[in-house]
C-alpha cells in the first residue's frame, strides 16, 4: 500500500516506506522457497533466508504507522461517523485479492480430492473462517490454506481496534518521553506474551500468538508515526533513530537475546529512522521502481505460495530442488503475477467496492483540524 493521500485529504507522501514494503515482500518469498535452494546457495544463505518471516513484523509496524498517518486526524475529528468509512476502505483494500487467491486454492483442493491426492492442508470445514479473514483469531490450532493470509487476518483485528485507539486519548499531546515509554512497554509486553508461552521466536505458535504479535507491533507503528510527526523537522532525528536501531540490533545479536526481546524494537526504530531520513537510502527507496515494487507487494505476498505449489507440480522433480533456470522462472512468474493481479484484480476490486459503500460506511467529508 502506498503511503499516500486518501482522496479526502492530501498529506505528504513517504514513498520510502512504500519501497521498503516491496523488499520485505520478496524476503517472505525467499523464506518460503529456501528449502528448494539447497543445491544452489550455501547454507549460510539458506539460514539468512530462514529469517525472512521477520519481514512480517516490519509489515505490522509499518501498517500502524501508515494508518495513523492517513486516518488518525480524520477519525478523531469525525468520530463515529468516520469509523464505518474507515473500516469499509480497509475491507476493500485487503479482502478482494485475498478472496480471489483463496478461491484458487479451493479449486486446487477440489482437484486434489477428485484425483485422489492428499488434501490435509486444505480442510474445507475451515474455509469459511478463511474467507471471513478471522482464521487467526484463535478459532483454529494451526495454519492451513494460504499460509501468508494469517497476517492479513490479524491485520483485520487491528483495523477493528484502530478507531478505538485513536479515540481513547489525545496521543499527540503526550510528551516524547511518554511515547517512548509506551513503546518500551509494548516491546516488553510482546516479549512477555511469547515467553509465557515458551516461544523464543516470533515465528512460533502463529495460530495462537500471531494476533498478539500483530497488535503489539501495529501499536508500535502508531507510536513511531506520532514521534515522526513531532521530530520530522528536527535536524539529525533520522541519525539518532538509526543509531538506536543499530545499538538495539547489535546488543540483541552479540548478547544472544531471543528475537522476541529485540526484533520489535529494531523495526520500530528502523521505520522511524527511514521516515525521518532524507539521505541516499530514503531516496533510493522512493524511486519509481522501488515504489512500484511496494505498490504491487500485496499481490506478491498473497500469491507466491500458490504459485510455488503449482510451479513445483509442473516443473520440479521429486527432489524438490530448483536449478538456476527454475529459480529464475519462478521469480519471473511471481513478478508477472504480481503485476497482473495488482492491475486486474486488486485495484479494480478495491475501486469497485469503494464506489459502492453501504450506508453505514458513508461518512461526510470533513475539514481536518490543524
Amino acid at each position: 500500500m502506498s503511503v499516500s493521500a486518501d482522496p479526502v485529504a492530501s498529506p505528504p507522501r513517504l514513498d520510502a516506506l512504500t519501497g521498503i514494503r516491496g523488499i520485505a515482500a520478496w524476503l517472505v518469498v525467499l523464506y518460503h522457497i529456501r528449502g528448494s535452494l539447497q543445491s544452489l546457495v550455501p547454507q549460510s544463505v539458506i539460514d539468512l533466508f530462514a529469517k525472512g518471516y521477520l519481514a512480517v513484523d516490519l509489515f505490522f509496524v509499518l501498517s500502524g504507522f501508515v494508518l495513523w498517518f492517513n486516518y488518525a486526524d480524520r477519525l478523531r475529528d469525525g468520530g463515529r461517523a468516520q469509523t464505518g468509512a474507515f473500516l469499509w476502505r480497509r475491507f476493500a483494500r485487503v479482502w478482494p485479492l485475498h478472496a480471489f487467491i483463496l478461491s484458487l486454492f479451493a479449486v486446487l483442493a477440489v482437484l486434489l480430492v477428485l484425483t485422489g491426492r492428499p488434501n490435509a492442508s486444505y480442510p474445507f470445514a475451515q474455509l469459511p473462517l478463511h474467507f471471513l479473514l478471522i482464521q487467526n483469531w484463535g478459532f483454529t490450532p494451526d495454519m492451513k490454506w494460504n499460509d501468508p493470509a494469517w497476517s492479513i487476518s490479524t491485520e483485520m483485528a487491528a483495523y477493528l481496534v484502530f478507531p478505538l485507539i485513536v479515540l481513547a486519548a489525545r496521543w499527540d499531546r503526550f510528551s516524547s518521553l511518554v511515547l517512548i515509554g509506551i513503546a518500551v512497554a509494548l516491546c516488553a509486553a510482546i516479549a512477555g506474551v511469547f515467553a509465557a508461552s515458551g516461544a523464543v521466536s516470533l515465528g512460533l505458535e502463529i495460530a495462537r500468538l500471531g494476533i498478539w504479535r500483530c497488535l503489539g507491533e501495529f501499536c508500535l507503528g502508531i507510536i513511531a508515526c506520532l514521534l515522526w510527526l513531532r521530530w520530522r523537522s528536527v535536524p539529525g532525528g533520522s541519525l539518532w533513530a538509526a543509531i538506536a536501531c543499530a545499538a538495539i540490533l547489535a546488543a540483541g545479536l552479540f548478547l544472544g537475546w531471543p528475537e522476541i526481546v529485540f526484533v520489535p524494537a529494531v523495526f520500530f526504530t528502523a521505520i522511524l529512522a527511514l521516515a525521518l531520513d532524507r539521505g541516499i537510502i530514503a531516496r533510493w527507496l522512493a524511486t519509481k521502481p522501488a515504489v512500484y515494487l511496494g505498490e504491487i507487494s500485496y499481490s506478491t505476498y498473497l500469491s507466491h505460495v500458490l504459485l510455488f505449489i503449482l510451479f513445483k507440480l509442473v516443473f520440479v522433480d521429486e527432489t524438490m530442488q530448483l536449478g538456476w533456470a527454475g529459480l529464475a522462472g519462478y521469480l519471473a512468474l511471481v513478478a508477472l503475477a504480481s503485476v497482473s493481479l495488482y492491475h486486474f484484480v486488486e485495484r479494480p476490486a478495491q475501486g469497485w467496492l469503494n464506489a459502492r459503500r453501504p450506508g453505514w460506511a458513508d461518512a461526510p467529508r470533513i475539514v481536518l483540524a490543524k
